[in-house]
């Protein structure tokens, strides 16, 4: 699974991500959020070495209960997951390398 560029209205359930086997990384935000837009480039430099791992970029907002259970306040929130379990967490990255290094707690390929 690669990069994924557009944000979903739909979000998993808490337990849907809890069952994931496989490496995922969440990201919280909004289509309209400065910060998400400048990330974007980082995600996908972090990605590119990663392919395997899974990304859920999930449009996030008040009452948005996804968010609410990973107590996400900022945007954008990356959780990075193994088994569902998070593992990691950036928010509001500004360095890809930072991202990377995250992304290879969670990829055992890396």
């Amino acid at each position: 699974m690669a990069m994924t560029s557009t944000s979903s209205s739909s979000e998993p359930t808490r337990a849907a991500v809890e069952a994931l086997r496989e490496p995922t990384v969440l990201e919280f935000g909004a289509s309209w959020c400065g910060y998400c837009q400048a990330v974007q480039p980082l995600i996908a430099k972090a990605f590119a070495n990663h392919p395997k791992v899974g990304h859920i970029k999930i449009e996030d907002g008040k009452g948005r209960p996804l968010g609410r259970s990973y107590r996400v306040t900022l945007w954008p929130t990356l959780i990075f997951l193994d088994r569902g379990q998070e593992i990691a967490r950036l928010v509001r990255p500004d360095d890809a390398q930072a991202i990377e290094r995250a992304l290879a707690m969670i990829d055992a390929a890396a």
